[in-house]
C-alpha cells in the first residue's frame, strides 16, 4: 500500500516537472523555435486546430520560422491567429507561406521573460509540494486504517521528503538553464 502511494506521489511530481518543460518550451528566447506556436489555435472549419497539425513549420535560420500550410486556403486564418496571440511577432504572408521573423530581444524583454519563467518554476514547486502533502496524508490515512506501525509512516514521509527535494532541485536546475538561455545574447 505504501509503495503504491510512493509511486503515485513520484508520478505527480514528475508530471509537474514535465509541465514545466512544456511551459518553458513556449517561452520565446532569442532564437526561432517552433514550440512557441504550440499554444496558438487556428479556427479551421469551426475547429480550433494547432498550427503544427495543419502546416509544416521550418526554421531556415536562427531568427526565422516558415509556416507552410498544406491547405493554402487557411493562410489568412493562420496569419490572423498569430496576430491575435501574444507572440509579439508580425507574420509576413506571401501567398504560399508565412514567415515569422524573430527580432533580437531587448534587455527589458529578456527580464520579463525570466520573470515569467520564475512564475512557471514556482508553479511547478507548488505542484510538487502539493504532491508531497497528498502523499503524506495518504500515508497517514493508510497507517490509521491498516494498523501499520508508526515508524513505517515516518520512514515513508522521509522518502517522500527525499523525492520532494530531488524534484525541487530538478525544477531549480531547469529554471537556471532556461534563464541562461533567455539572457544569452
Amino acid at each position: 500500500m505504501i509503495d503504491e502511494i510512493m509511486l503515485e506521489t513520484e508520478e505527480k511530481m514528475q508530471r509537474a516537472v514535465n509541465g514545466l518543460h512544456n511551459a518553458f518550451g513556449t517561452v520565446r528566447t532569442g532564437r526561432a523555435n517552433a514550440m512557441v506556436l504550440d499554444r496558438i489555435k487556428v479556427d479551421y472549419y469551426g475547429v480550433p486546430t494547432p498550427i503544427n497539425q495543419m502546416a509544416g513549420v521550418k526554421t531556415p535560420d536562427a531568427h526565422m520560422l516558415v509556416i507552410e500550410p498544406w491547405d493554402k486556403g487557411v493562410l489568412g486564418a493562420i496569419e490572423h491567429a498569430i496576430m491575435e496571440s501574444d507572440l509579439g511577432v508580425t507574420p509576413n504572408n506571401d501567398g504560399s507561406v508565412i514567415r515569422l521573423p524573430f527580432p533580437a530581444l531587448t534587455e527589458d524583454r529578456r527580464r520579463e521573460l525570466v520573470k515569467q519563467c520564475k512564475e512557471y518554476a514556482e508553479e511547478a514547486r507548488v505542484a510538487i509540494r502539493n504532491a508531497r502533502r497528498d502523499g503524506n496524508s495518504h500515508v497517514a490515512k493508510s497507517v490509521k486504517e491498516d494498523n501499520l506501525p508508526e515508524d513505517e509512516q515516518r520512514r515513508a514521509e522521509a522518502e517522500i521528503q527525499k523525492l520532494t527535494d530531488k524534484y525541487v532541485a530538478e525544477v531549480d536546475a531547469v529554471f537556471k538553464k532556461k534563464e541562461a538561455e533567455v539572457m544569452e545574447i
